[in-house]
């Protein structure tokens, strides 16, 4: 089997988000499928193989489980079936726990059209803010995988340095930060965190940014962003807002590619 580790919403190597990339033979067993990702130990591995109707079936992993839905794996995944010569045309539809997702190459950039996600205000629990360290937040609210807290500045959001131990006790997949952009180039900026799900802090979160994209686009009354998510590496991401629908468009770069050396017959 073909295994890459492709960084996604990056300009260059070494920027925004790795991801492992198995193009599956066959249908493989879940237990299998998480080992190999505890063994990547990136925030996330997909798995992904062809299907009967001309898509593929798409699946995510992070070192500790599988989740419904990965922007920054499904951006790498597309980069490298696109780049292998596995598609033909500009448009690619992977089948996943969250439903058809389609894909589109635009020159240099390549299109998610991911399902929006709405996020409902609601009061914070208090261990949520004081893992966080945040003293007062603007606006607090659950989408339907993460929190969401808002607040004031750039320098408060850069400056975070959450309590994981506590902060993985909150009964949540992951908490995004986010607050708007004093930079001329960029709409809102975000950082996000999910120790429960085995990854501290995400580099560059595509699904995030399913709810990101409706919260700020209303906020700033505008249908077509651009952020930036504020980890160590860093990552660009273009957000069209489309109804019900969020498209995200980014670059990705391969940084290796290789055989994987086992399966799940001899695991």
């Amino acid at each position: 089997m073909q295994l890459a580790i492709i960084d996604a919403f990056a300009e260059r190597a070494f920027q925004g988000n790795p991801a492992a990339v198995c193009l599956l033979e066959r249908e493989e067993p879940a237990t299998w499928m998480q080992s190999l990702a505890s063994e990547m130990n990136l925030s996330e591995t997909s798995f992904v193989r062809p299907v009967d109707d001309g898509s593929y079936e798409i699946r995510w992993f992070t070192p500790m489980t599988e989740v419904d839905l990965c922007g920054h794996a499904t951006l790498a995944t597309a980069h490298f079936l696109w780049t292998k010569g596995q598609i033909a045309g500009d448009t690619l539809r992977f089948q996943s726990r969250s439903g058809t997702l389609t894909c589109y190459r635009r020159n240099d950039f390549i299109v998610l059209d991911f399902p929006a996600t709405t996020v409902a205000i609601q009061t914070a629990p208090p261990a949520l803010l004081t893992s966080l360290g945040i003293q007062q937040a603007i606006t607090t609210g659950k989408s339907r995988f993460d929190w969401l807290i808002e607040v004031a500045e750039e320098t408060e959001l850069r400056a975070l340095q959450p309590d994981f131990t506590l902060l993985k006790q909150v009964a949540t997949r992951g908490v995004i930060v986010t607050c708007r952009s004093h930079h001329a180039q960029f709409d809102f900026m975000s950082r996000f965190f999910a120790p429960a799900a085995g990854i501290n802090e995400d580099p560059v979160t595509g699904s995030a940014h399913c709810c990101l994209g409706p919260f700020w686009g209303e906020r700033l009354n505008k249908g077509e962003m651009r952020a930036f998510q504020a980890s160590q590496r860093g990552g660009v991401i273009g957000i069209q807002l489309a109804g019900d629908r969020v498209q995200l468009s980014g670059r990705a770069v391969t940084v290796l590619c290789g055989q994987l050396q086992v399966s799940s017959d001899l695991s």
